[in-house]
């Protein structure tokens, strides 16, 4: 059953959460102590939340024939180039510049959001997120997250479902 829309406050909302307050989603805000020492920005989420890694989405640019690209895929796993690239009807894809990624979406590296992005880019969702009632992704900044339903994600971010995610 999903939870009931937590209300933002505008001077503590980021794009992310308030794109999901004005599109009337349910979603659940989860906010932790992100340690800069941690190796992994995903599974620090995971670890602190106490959600199976299966259920926590990272969200990373890639460049996809000279077009940048959104891929969500869960944190316990990786992204799948190739399946990124066939999933646009690309040929290639490699990870694009972080630099370049923070400016386009707006949000820094370990909290870029696939919700609020300054530039709406194509989005590919990895198909597993369907297996789960709903998903953890980045919700703008490190140390917060947001918790929704698959299908809401992938309304909201026009995200193609395919499998992109390996382990």
């Amino acid at each position: 059953m999903a939870k009931k829309p937590r209300k933002q406050q505008q001077s503590g909302g980021t794009p992310a959460t308030v794109a999901l307050t004005a599109a009337g989603v349910p979603f659940t805000v989860h906010s932790y102590d992100h340690d800069p020492s941690h190796p992994s920005y995903g599974e620090e989420a995971a670890e602190a939340m106490g959600v199976s890694p299966e259920r926590v989405f990272k969200t990373l640019v890639a460049d996809v024939d000279g077009a940048l690209t959104v891929a969500v895929v869960p944190v316990a796993g990786q992204l799948d180039l190739k399946g990124l690239a066939a999933a646009v009807g690309g040929k290639r894809a490699a990870i694009a510049d972080p630099a370049l990624a923070e400016r386009t979406t707006g949000y820094v590296r370990g909290g870029i959001s696939p919700l609020g992005q300054r530039r709406k880019l194509r989005t590919v969702l990895d198909d597993s997120a369907g297996l789960h009632e709903t998903i953890c992704v980045s919700a703008g900044r490190r140390g917060l997250e947001v918790e929704l339903s698959p299908t809401d994600l992938a309304g909201l971010t026009s995200a193609v479902l395919a499998p992109i995610g390996r382990t």
